[in-house]
């Protein structure tokens, strides 16, 4: 595995190197001659095919040890790299209100449409704080995305701010998590607004990601989320536990821009950790052939 992927790395740079005409060989009527004491143009690219092939052998060397560390049966596999033309986001068919396009509400989804071999992980509401998965993903270099309630955020609104410090982009679950279909709009507009603030406040944004707690929502909903400057209303097609998995589609597998939902969890309400959850996690989609990718990267 390591090799073939050293050799797709290197051909792909010496093709550079053809097209910008450093290639052994290059020259014809634009060729230069070097000035003295300067390398001649041919060497440059074997210096810089020997300098990636060295970064990718430490990179993947580093990515094994944490794999071996937090007792991974398989090294997950590495994204490609962020789509340069970014996927329409559209409501999944039925997951409409009335005047959806008209009002050009926030689009919800349960996956992002995508040839790439990736899933997404995104984890909801705050309740455990556990610094060994912060470690963990770190080490690992897993990307996720999480949506957030203050009531449980409140409690240690630290802890966040070390995952966003390591690049996780922090987004809106309501400030109490309440069954949202149930409120006023304008009820609804204070859950969803005032979380807005929250994280505006302590982590210096305000998310344009935004996930009704239970996956419920009406019209009201994506209005009050649409006025709080929210652009997308993610859902999910699986959702990952210590000991299994729910899967929202009949056939019960994984698909290309799948959005795996799970929860901050640990032995209070699960039968384990949330290391032990990503383990599961991970060991699913890397037997699969997927990688994790960020979700932010390709809206």
């Amino acid at each position: 595995m390591r090799r073939v992927g050293v050799r797709t790395g290197l051909a792909v740079l010496a093709l550079a190197a053809l097209g910008s005409g450093c290639a052994p060989g290059a020259g014809g009527t634009g060729a230069t001659r070097p000035a003295p004491g300067q390398q001649p143009p041919q060497a440059q690219p074997g210096r810089a095919l020997h300098t990636y092939a060295a970064r990718l052998r430490a990179e993947y060397a580093a990515r094994t040890a944490a794999a071996r560390r937090w007792g991974l049966e398989k090294v997950p596999l590495t994204p490609p790299a962020p789509p340069a033309t970014k996927p329409a986001i559209t409501t999944r068919e039925g997951f409409e209100v009335e005047d959806h396009e008209e009002l050009n509400l926030p689009p919800v989804f349960t996956a992002v449409p995508t040839k790439d071999k990736v899933v997404f992980l995104t984890i909801d509401d705050g309740a455990e704080k556990d610094p060994a998965f912060l470690r963990m993903m770190s080490d690992l270099k897993i990307p996720y995305t999480a949506f957030l309630s203050d009531y449980l955020v409140k409690e240690d609104y630290g802890y966040f701010k070390k995952m966003q410090d390591a690049g996780v982009t922090l987004n809106n679950h309501t400030l109490h998590h309440p069954y949202l279909p149930a409120l006023s709009y304008s009820r609804q507009k204070r859950e969803i607004c005032g979380m807005q603030d929250v994280i505006e406040k302590h982590y210096g944004e305000r998310p344009e990601l935004f996930r009704p707690p239970f996956g419920n929502y009406n019209r009201d909903t994506l209005r009050a989320a649409k006025t709080c400057g929210v652009k997308y209303a993610p859902l999910w097609s699986e959702e990952v536990f210590v000991d299994h998995w729910d899967y929202r589609e009949w056939d019960r597998d994984l698909h290309p821009g799948d959005i795996v939902l799970t929860h901050f969890r640990g032995h209070a309400d699960w039968k384990g950790t949330m290391p032990d959850m990503i383990r599961r996690f991970l060991g699913m989609v890397t037997e699969k052939g997927y990688a994790v990718a960020r979700l932010e990267d390709y809206l």
